[in-house]
């Protein structure tokens, strides 16, 4: 609405953003419930149809609400084209879901022979490892990222992360590899494979005595045996996932790609919102701007609340249809102004980060035309008044 000012410290170009060749990765983050993978979505959506980009959209969150919204059955490691997409520009989209076992197999075929990964595959660790343990999902995130980065098969990559602040934990996941592996334990257990084969058993007990003949006893041979395999196989295998690693975490650093933090005008979501941006400052991430959803505005902004509660006072009983129509009015610009300061308050702790406000719709998306409205109101925001 002509006068009006955006939301927040400035407005967000998006389309600006999607056109731009120099942008090759796309990274939406945000706390859960906040519309966050519709965004992703209706983004790659947008960068394919108006801007002629070949698109891959990736989600990290293992629910199935992209799956849903982009009309497909279901997604795996393995990016999908999306049916129904207008390629009149040029473009292409693609959709994709983080499969950590299936990405951890990956590394490991890519970087040693068929025998030495049947045996790696058949360890009792590295099942465990490849499947459940704390971080494999983040680590595997930011390989399954570089691999998408290192071909020339997209113009632009976008990242749907899970929700709350484990959304950023794959920033993590290089420095966290690293102490993995310069732990000293770790070190310990795989002296024996840079020992020419010795055992474990004789190498520890030789190099802890009574200590390493009690964890023998505690744990067993066989599981040591396991144990000392897998950290065989770590070291022969994947030593060099670090570096792809922190080669990715640089990537991210780097001007292609831009980080959109996305939330709802509530202020629980604007302050977790407020911490994804001061992490992303922290750590010298590109944060482009934040995305605002399900905002709630109004035809007459000139009309206050106040006034509307008071004129609707003021009418006769005759009037009541009428009278009705102004509380709703009220209570809708209670919200609106409510919804206002909050994000006020955002934009003066962050004072350079650009925002794009999305009107609250009707229904939940669910296709690929709901999708393009989404993306039509990225491109046109609402304005506060």
């Amino acid at each position: 609405m002509s006068g009006e000012r955006p939301w927040g410290a400035g407005e967000l170009d998006v389309d600006a953003l999607l056109a731009d060749p120099g942008v090759r990765i796309v990274v939406c983050c945000g706390s859960g419930g906040v519309g966050k993978t519709t965004t992703a979505a209706a983004l790659a959506v947008r960068a394919a149809e108006r801007h002629g980009r070949r698109t891959v959209v990736l989600t990290i969150d293992p629910a199935r609400r992209l799956a849903q919204a982009l009309g497909l059955r279901e997604l795996d490691n393995t990016p999908r084209p999306v049916a129904g997409v207008d390629a009149a520009a040029g473009g292409e989209l693609h959709a994709m879901m983080l499969d950590m076992k299936r990405t951890f197999d990956e590394v490991v075929r890519a970087h040693t022979d068929a025998r030495r990964a049947d045996e790696i595959f058949a360890n009792p660790f590295y099942q465990a490892m490849s499947s459940t343990f704390s971080g494999t999902q983040e680590y595997m995130a930011m390989e399954k990222l570089g691999q998408l980065r290192a071909g020339d098969a997209w113009d632009l990559i976008v990242v749907d992360t899970p929700p709350s602040r484990s959304a950023l934990d794959f920033l993590d996941a290089p420095a966290r590899l690293s102490r993995f592996l310069d732990g000293r334990m770790l070190k310990l257990l795989m002296a024996p494979a840079r020992a020419g084969g010795r055992s474990l058993f004789s190498l520890v007990t030789a190099s802890m005595g009574i200590f390493a003949r009690a964890v023998q006893k505690v744990l067993g041979a066989q599981l040591l045996t396991d144990l000392s395999g897998f950290v065989a196989a770590l070291d022969s295998t994947f030593g060099g996932f670090r570096q792809r690693a922190e080669r990715t975490y640089q990537v991210l650093q780097d001007a292609e790609t831009a980080f959109l933090v996305v939330a709802a005008p509530e202020p629980d979501a604007l302050r977790e919102a407020g911490y994804f941006a001061g992490r992303l400052r922290a750590d010298r991430m590109p944060l482009a701007g934040l995305v605002l959803n399900r905002v709630h505005d109004t035809d007459l902004p000139g009309l206050s609340a106040a006034a509307a509660s008071a004129a609707a006072d003021a009418l006769p009983a005759a009037h009541a249809l009428t009278a009705g129509a102004l509380r709703v009015h009220a209570a809708r610009m209670r919200v609106r102004d409510r919804e206002r300061r909050t994000a006020d308050r955002f934009a003066a702790e962050f004072p350079d980060v650009p925002t794009v406000a999305v009107p609250a719709q009707p229904t939940d998306v669910h296709d690929l035309d709901g999708l393009r409205r989404i993306g039509e109101h990225l491109a046109v925001p609402v304005r506060a008044g």
